[in-house]
C-alpha cells in the first residue's frame, strides 16, 4: 500500500517536471501585460519583482521569478508569491531573519488583471500583509485555479462566495492566526460548489454565524483534510 502511495506520488512529481519544464516556448504576450498589471498595484519593498520588466534582460516572463509556465503552450500555470516565514527558534537569528521577512513582504491590490491569465492552475500569495483589505470577489473568476493559498496574508472581511465557482479547486488554504485573520462567513453554502476540494483550512476565521459548516464539509465527495 505505502509503495503504491510512493509510486502515484512519484508519477505526479514527474508529470508535473514534464509539464513546467524549460523549453524554447516564450509567454504568451497578454499574459505578461497581466503580469507587469499585475505588479504595477502590488508594493515590493524589495523589489522581489525586479525581474518582471519590460526593461529586464529576460522578457520572456516564464523565466521571471515565481512564474511557472507550461513547456509546450507558453502560458502561465503558475505563481508562487509567497513570504517566507522565518522558521528558526535561535532568538538572535529570529530578530535579523523576521526584520528580513517584514521587508519584503507583498502589500498593496491585487488587481484583476489576473483573469487574464486564463490557464492559471497555482495561485500562492500566502504570508504577505495586504492590510486587512477584502478578498477579491474576482478571483473566483479564475475557473481553472486548482490550488488557491492565502493564509496569513492579512486579508479581512466577509470571505466571498464567489469563491463557490472554482469547481477545479482541489485544494483552499485562507488559514491564520487570530493576530493575522479578520475573516468571516455568514454561511458556507458555497462550499458545495467544489466537487474537487480536498484539503479547506479556516484557521482562525468566525465561523460563528455558519451553522451550516458541518453539513456544507459533509456533502465534499473528494475532501480529505480540514
Amino acid at each position: 500500500m505505502y509503495a503504491s502511495l510512493r509510486l502515484i506520488a512519484l508519477t505526479r512529481t514527474i508529470f508535473l517536471w514534464l509539464l513546467t519544464a524549460d523549453s524554447e516556448v516564450g509567454c504568451i504576450e497578454s499574459e505578461r501585460h497581466a503580469l507587469l498589471n499585475f505588479k504595477q498595484h502590488l508594493i515590493d519593498p524589495s523589489e522581489r519583482l525586479a525581474s518582471w520588466s519590460w526593461a529586464a534582460t529576460d522578457v520572456d516572463c516564464c523565466h521571471w521569478i515565481g512564474v511557472v509556465c507550461h513547456n509546450r503552450t507558453g502560458h502561465v500555470l503558475q505563481l508562487h508569491l509567497r513570504t517566507f516565514f522565518p522558521t528558526t527558534t535561535e532568538d538572535a537569528q529570529w530578530e535579523a531573519q523576521y526584520e528580513a521577512y517584514e521587508r519584503s513582504v507583498f502589500s498593496g491590490k491585487i488587481n484583476p488583471s489576473l483573469l487574464d491569465l486564463k490557464h492559471l492552475i497555482y495561485l500562492d500569495l500566502s504570508f504577505n500583509d495586504f492590510y486587512y483589505t477584502p478578498i477579491p470577489k474576482f478571483l473566483g473568476s479564475i475557473g481553472s485555479l486548482r490550488y488557491l493559498n492565502l493564509s496569513y496574508a492579512g486579508f479581512g472581511g466577509l470571505i466571498p462566495h464567489q469563491l463557490g465557482n472554482l469547481s477545479n479547486l482541489h485544494y483552499l488554504n485562507l488559514g491564520g492566526s487570530s493576530y493575522y485573520n479578520n475573516l468571516y462567513v455568514m454561511n458556507l453554502q458555497w462550499l458545495s460548489a467544489l466537487p474537487l476540494l480536498q484539503h479547506l483550512d479556516l484557521s482562525s476565521a468566525n465561523l460563528s454565524k455558519a451553522s451550516d459548516w458541518l453539513q456544507e464539509i459533509s456533502k465534499l465527495p473528494s475532501f480529505l483534510e480540514l
